[in-house]
């Protein structure tokens, strides 16, 4: 199957086999013609919303939600896509800036109404019979925005990143590409739906005719769970957050599994991966490619590296990689001058899959940007993230814009540390924050979790940290602990709950 939008190509999808399995959700298998059917009814819903607004839509992880994101393109309106975890006051701010009508509810006065509560497997889905569309597949136009995606809203209310349907399209063909999706390809989504990983996990894996393993949320933090769902649906393409990959290694060790053989492709992404957990996967995954993918939700991937067996046992940072197909990049000087040579600085990015601007409050953000020396008309995404360029041009992260902290007179980025305490072979997890200080100014705080069975004292991670930063990059906090570290729902680390659970003065 080539061409097409990818509403239209799970249509094709929908009638060519209509039995081909589309979604594993919860044990049970959803059909492709199944899921159509599904779309179309909920099209009627979607029409009675006022205008050609876009359609609000908490992003609960369902078969029901993504029938209704079908059934949204079917009928021309752009999705916006909520975490279902926000309060209502913030919801409806980002409705409000989106300019979004909320999906009304159910109907149950229709004659069909019944159906939205029948069960996927029914009799209306006979192998070999196609879905019959109640209405023609639109075709979209290319630059109108299909998915309006939600930043993690980490520092603040989060960012609407209108997603049009032609970067949906051009980033599916790359994706499906690269790691081989496609019909009879099992691909494991473990990210929220408003999350860009979605992407390729979901909206790539069904715009080629693969099969969806949806990871319930309410599981998402189990390991012995993903473990069991990896190898009981024979899963080929994993894309998952670094704590994906810890809970998982950590399962197969304390439950004797040895082994992952089906995978084919395992990416890592969203964060730095920890060094003990990185040297693992090579094992667990012996068939697999292992990929580290840098992107952002602005702009969705924009690097890729595929990771050596040498690089997975050195522990050390990972690198970038090279620019996706259409993708480039620069590296900014302080003073605004492309960087040339080895070098640190901020990363600007372009790719063909990135947003046009955020909408709302934070349209007005200088983020996007012209080229700093005008050698192109394209638009550049300043990322925040700043890099170290060697003198091969490898790049590698070395932290954000906004975590560069002055302590003692000395700039520190705070994540440089974190780098350095995830590379120890006993810390599984890491956060380091600057604090208020009153005598100066601030000072940095560690909380760092230690791997199973490890005697690792603060008296010894001390010398390894004076052997690989400066003093004043050395915390003068350094606090142990054995629980998981809170995570935000797209699995970063929750800093402020970090300062209140081991900060405070209670504790």
């Amino acid at each position: 199957m080539s061409g097409g939008t990818l509403v239209e190509r799970v249509r094709a999808q929908a009638h060519r086999t209509p039995q081909a399995a589309a979604l594993v959700w919860q044990g049970d298998e959803i059909s492709y013609g199944a899921l159509w059917r599904r779309a179309e009814r909920e099209r009627a819903r979607v029409a009675d919303t006022p205008g050609r607004r876009p359609v609000g839509v908490p992003a609960v992880k369902s078969p029901d939600t993504i029938a209704v994101v079908l059934a949204c393109l079917l009928e021309r309106r752009p999705v916006l896509l909520a975490s279902a975890t926000l309060g209502k006051d913030v919801t409806e701010e980002l409705y409000e800036q989106a300019g979004a009508v909320p999906l009304p509810d159910k109907p149950d006065d229709r004659p069909d109404a019944t159906a939205y509560d029948k069960p996927y497997a029914t009799a209306d889905d006979t192998p070999g019979v196609p879905p019959t569309d109640r209405r023609d597949t639109p075709t979209l136009d290319p630059a109108a925005p299909a998915l309006l995606l939600t930043t993690s809203g980490s520092t603040g209310l989060p960012k609407i990143v209108p997603i049009s349907a032609g970067a949906i399209d051009r980033f599916s063909a790359w994706a499906a590409g690269a790691f081989g999706i496609g019909p009879g390809t099992n691909v494991l989504n473990y990210a929220p739906l408003n999350f860009d990983l979605c992407l390729l996990d979901v909206w790539t894996t069904l715009a080629h005719g693969g099969r969806v393993v949806l990871v319930d949320p309410d599981q998402a933090m189990s390991g012995r769970h993903l473990l069991a769902t990896l190898e009981r649906h024979d899963v080929h393409v994993v894309q998952a957050v670094p704590m994906f990959h810890r809970l998982v290694t950590d399962a197969a060790r304390e439950h004797g599994v040895t082994a992952l053989p089906a995978v084919r492709h395992a990416m890592t992404t969203g964060d730095a991966l920890p060094g003990p957990v990185l040297a693992e996967l090579p094992g667990l995954f012996p068939n697999a490619r292992l990929h580290n993918i840098y992107g952002c939700t602005e702009t969705n991937d924009s690097f890729a590296h595929e990771i050596t067996d040498a690089q997975a046992e050195s522990g050390a940072p990972l690198p970038l990689g090279r620019p996706l197909p259409g993708a480039d990049a620069l590296v900014v000087t302080d003073r605004g001058e492309v960087l040339e040579g080895p070098g640190s600085g901020e990363l600007w990015v372009t790719t063909p899959f990135q947003t046009d601007g955020y909408l709302g409050a934070a349209a007005a953000r200088t983020v996007f940007v012209p080229h700093p020396a005008g050698a192109d008309d394209r638009r550049w995404y300043r990322t925040g993230d700043l890099v170290r360029r060697s003198a091969d041009g490898v790049l590698t992260l070395a932290g954000r814009t906004d975590f560069q902290v002055k302590v003692r007179g000395v700039r520190i980025n705070v994540q440089e540390v974190e780098h350095v305490l995830l590379a120890h072979p006993d810390i599984s997890e890491a956060a380091v924050l600057a604090l208020p200080d009153p005598v100066a100014g601030r000072l940095l705080h560690a909380v760092a979790r230690r791997t199973p069975g490890s005697a690792l004292n603060s008296l010894t991670l001390r010398g390894y940290l004076a052997r690989g930063l400066p003093r004043a990059a050395i915390p003068s906090a350094l606090r142990f602990t054995d629980e998981p570290l809170p995570r935000t729902s797209t699995g970063k680390v929750d800093r402020d709950r970090v300062v209140k659970d081991h900060f405070t003065k209670e504790n």
